[in-house]
């Protein structure tokens, strides 16, 4: 099993969650995109595409931010049931941020899909996100068929946060994991 990591605008630096976990876990990767100053919907969306048609194996996606809603995105352009949409076996979306806000820095990422995920899925969610209110986070992972948590005052559970290696996420993505069926895990 592949778990693609999707960081949001601007990259996920050093100290960021996202990037201490590709460090220590096995099997993680990020997807590398060609500008995180000024994402463009399309092209963040082809990127990943490219990065999922090149993993032989299932996949779990670890999303921050701007890569919930690349994820929504992706998903959106997809034809229910292709072997690329079940390649994605479960995905952890943190911190996804209202795209649809004014001022927000990657406008052609609205309005949020909500399409339902054909896939488990988990929102983890702040109730003092800069980016995003508590409620609509909860609202999106509704819609998604997510399950969804609230953690507190982290802000927008990023490096900011102070989460390091952050074990409650670690243990929601292995709960995400062990809900896929043993015969994918293979």
């Amino acid at each position: 099993m592949k778990i693609l990591s999707l960081p949001g605008l601007y990259n996920s630096d050093a100290g960021h969650w996202q990037s201490v976990w590709e460090s220590h876990l096995p099997d993680f990767r990020r997807v590398q995109q060609h500008n995180w100053q000024m994402p463009q919907r399309n092209e963040w969306v082809e990127t990943l595409a490219a990065e999922i048609s090149s993993v032989d194996d299932d996949i779990v996606v670890v999303a921050h931010s701007l890569g919930c809603a690349l994820l929504a995105w992706w998903l959106q352009t997809q034809l229910p049931g292709t072997a690329e949409v079940g390649k994605v076996k479960a995905a952890l979306l943190v911190a996804p941020p209202d795209v649809a806000r004014a001022g927000f820095p990657a406008p052609s990422f609205s309005p949020m899909p909500l399409q339902r995920f054909p896939f488990a899925s988990t929102v983890i969610a702040s109730d003092d996100d800069p980016w995003c209110e508590l409620a609509v986070a909860e609202q999106w992972a509704k819609a998604w068929g997510s399950e969804f948590h609230c953690i507190g005052a982290k802000g927008h559970i990023n490096s900011g946060s102070g989460l390091a290696q952050w074990k409650p996420g670690q243990k929601w993505l292995s709960e995400l994991i062990s809900k896929i069926p043993s015969s994918l895990c293979a």
